[in-house]
């Protein structure tokens, strides 16, 4: 197949693709810009001076960590050679949709700078593994449990602004109930279980919760004991999002009380991997989940 019938795959398979949300055709569109720059020997400066911008407009575009105006987009197919009105017009079709808000951005006024990029992640993501020390993972939260989770990471908020918190997260759980929804893995330490939060009822209601979501099929569910020791305390919280478009790398999501790092790195990413694999083969088998639950229920 000839360079120029295969070159646009991957922006007609994210044009069509159902976890397509504007994050992720940054992304897309970005890692094809850079491909199509690097195709036809072109600096990023030279490229910046295409567009009236700089080298780092460029990085950051190719990085999809920003969006890109269709006359950039534009000036930089016809530097990069891409010619045909079809193949055009799907690359700008593109930036028109990763231009386009994603829902969560109505909740802008109580989310962080950093944490809209997370959300957009999810939404695109084929298998989102976790490990949560403290907290219950923010998926698999009650909204009462949510609610004394924003409390104190929040303190300052009134009733309104802690609703809104509440409101997003539980907003964000809802593509583990769609049709084409990720696949959810996560591993939470038995401490973050029996740290009282809230009331007890609060915490036997978050506790059934657990219980009914590891039923799910679309979600697995491990428990860290204490048994597993200084393993389970391997640095903190993490997050791997993995994506079914090739082009797309597996991201690390780490976060912080007031930031966030997102690491995609191959090096950076196998070395979380590797810990995670390890963490997934001690921790309880996914098949003892309902019971270990069940036991704490009890001693409740």
């Amino acid at each position: 197949m000839p360079a120029e019938a295969g070159r646009d795959a991957p922006v007609r398979r994210i044009l069509d693709h159902p976890r397509g949300g504007p994050t992720i055709l940054r992304i897309v569109l970005g890692t094809q810009l850079r491909r199509l720059r690097e195709e036809h020997g072109i600096t990023r400066e030279a490229a910046g001076d295409a567009i009236r911008g700089s080298h780092a407009k460029i990085s950051r575009l190719e990085l999809g960590r920003v969006g890109c105006k269709e006359r950039d987009v534009a000036d930089l197919l016809t530097l990069y050679e891409v010619l045909d009105p079809e193949e055009r017009e799907e690359y700008l079709t593109l930036a028109r949709q990763a231009g386009s808000p994603g829902w969560w951005q109505k909740y802008s006024d109580v989310m962080s700078p950093w944490f809209d990029r997370l959300i957009g992640l999810e939404e695109a993501a084929s298998v989102i593994r976790t490990y949560e020390v403290q907290f219950v993972p923010g998926l698999l939260q009650t909204p009462e449990y949510a609610r004394e989770v924003i409390r104190l990471g929040h303190p300052r908020d009134d009733e309104s602004r802690a609703e809104r918190r509440t409101s997003l997260r539980m907003a964000r759980q809802s593509i583990l109930s769609r049709p084409h929804g990720p696949r959810l893995w996560a591993v939470v330490d038995e401490s973050a279980l029996r740290r009282p939060l809230g009331s007890r009822a609060i915490m036997r209601s978050q506790i059934e919760h657990l219980i009914s979501a590891a039923r799910q099929p679309n979600i697995t569910l491990q428990i860290a004991p204490f048994s597993l020791g200084g393993l389970a305390a391997a640095g903190g919280p993490v997050t791997i999002l993995r994506f079914l478009e090739p082009d797309l790398p597996d991201i690390v999501y780490l976060e912080q009380l007031t930031s966030s790092l997102y690491l995609e790195k191959r090096e950076e990413v196998e070395g979380y991997m590797v810990v995670m694999d390890r963490l997934c083969a001690r921790a309880e088998p996914p098949l003892r989940t309902a019971e270990f639950l069940e036991k704490l229920l009890n001693e409740m």
